[in-house]
């Protein structure tokens, strides 16, 4: 007899194996989230060392502005799966330097989940002195008594029409 929901589990990625220390607690898994994706331009990251972060199934959503809309305001997100995600950035991360390093965070935690706001800068240098983009990640995770799993990051960069509430810096 098979579990609600299991019937398509062949059809999922396996998972990948993960440096224990990267998924022991909520902020060894926030930080090495913000770790796998730092560096200089040209730097090859460790994808295999990102996608051990995620659940399989797990999404991340940047939220972007509508093709063809001159607002800030009218946003859409951007779902993709890791190897989606990591067929975006790869190619800006060939071209540019980026740092990006937590700011300011919330956590909400019952039983197995958690939700942490985490707020950003990010940077294309780390000696330079004013970020070029800042904004908050929106994270979920699953504690599945073994470690943590990161099953969304969803996030928007701060904006003149959307800044980051002063009482969140």
């Amino acid at each position: 007899m098979s579990n609600p929901g299991t019937e398509h589990d062949s059809e999922i990625a396996p998972k990948l194996a993960a440096a224990p220390a990267d998924v022991a607690t909520i902020d060894a898994i926030i930080a090495a989230a913000y770790d796998v994706i730092a560096g200089p331009a040209g730097k090859e990251r460790d994808w295999n060392r990102e996608s051990s972060l995620f659940n399989p199934g797990a999404r991340l959503i940047p939220t972007t502005a509508k093709p063809g809309v001159a607002s800030e305001t009218n946003v859409t997100p951007a779902v993709l799966d890791v190897e989606g995600y990591i067929a975006r950035v790869e190619p800006y991360f060939k071209e540019n330097g980026f740092f990006e390093e937590e700011i300011a965070r919330r956590t909400e935690q019952f039983g197995h989940i958690a939700h942490v706001w985490s707020n950003y800068e990010s940077r294309r240098h780390l000696n330079d002195p004013a970020p070029f983009m800042r904004g908050i990640n929106s994270i979920q995770l699953l504690y599945d008594d073994t470690r943590w799993w990161i099953l969304t990051i969803y996030w928007q960069h701060e904006s003149p029409d959307s800044p980051i509430p002063k009482e969140d810096l």
